[in-house]
């Protein structure tokens, strides 16, 4: 059984989460409502919510926690020459053009399209609703790709002192994601941000970077770095790793 949290009711403490035996491993309790300021109390304490469209708000905290260290961004051939071409179109004034928090809520809606392989999706209209007054209040951001001005790709999340929660991201041209999920990483990196929380392990994730690492690990992560002084500025700057 996990508790029922009431608008004032403080989280347990993440020890309390259920272990993977139990075929929700990390799951620590359940809510009725989401709301801003809540969000900002789990992500400071490494809870996360996620949860289907009709199922009650569900907080998790896995263990292990995926995490990509911005030190770390594993660059193919491939997408290094794409890279290079988006840097090029950038300083010249081209096709291609990187851009932070210009439409936060347009990533929001594009991350929760259905997909071929996935016509389901976890970003319910609540939680863009929250996020999109995350970012409104200067917690939430996004780094996008745009293609002769029209958003093809991108990444968001949520900044917490040096601490940045990724959540989701979206490609309509091949590799758009990865390319706005790069100039985020550098431009985190050049800010002090050393680990992007990426909640889910999947094989994707480790293909650039991210690795698992304990939620004690994680834990003592956090309490170094979320109450330093936040990042701002978000704007992009040219990544120098390719």
């Amino acid at each position: 059984m996990i508790p029922w949290l009431e608008p004032k009711d403080p989280f347990p403490d993440v020890s309390f989460a259920l272990p993977k035996s139990s075929g929700a491993g990390g799951l620590l309790a359940a809510s009725a409502t989401l709301w801003p300021d809540r969000i900002l109390e789990a992500y400071r304490k490494g809870i996360f919510p996620w949860f289907s469209t009709g199922q009650p708000v569900l907080w998790w905290s896995t263990d292990p926690r995926m995490v990509l260290p911005t030190g770390r961004f594993i660059v193919s051939k491939s997408l290094s020459k794409k890279l290079n071409q988006v840097k090029k179109s950038m300083l010249s004034g081209g096709q291609w053009q990187i851009r932070f928090d210009s439409a936060f809520d347009a990533v929001m809606h594009a991350c929760a399209a259905p997909r071929k392989r996935d016509p389901g999706t976890w970003i319910s209209e609540e939680m863009i609703e929250c996020y999109a007054r995350l970012h409104k209040m200067g917690f939430a951001h996004s780094s996008e790709l745009w293609l002769d001005n029209e958003l093809v790709g991108g990444v968001y999340g949520v900044s917490i002192g040096k601490m940045f929660y990724g959540e989701s991201m979206f490609s309509k041209v091949s590799d758009a994601s990865k390319i706005a999920l790069a100039w985020l990483v550098w431009f985190l990196h050049q800010n002090g941000v050393m680990l992007i929380d990426c909640q889910q392990e999947t094989a994707h994730l480790a293909s650039l970077g991210a690795i698992s690492i304990s939620r004690k690990i994680f834990s003592t992560h956090l309490a170094e770095t979320i109450d330093q002084p936040p990042v701002t500025d978000w704007i992009p700057c040219t990544p120098e790793w390719f």
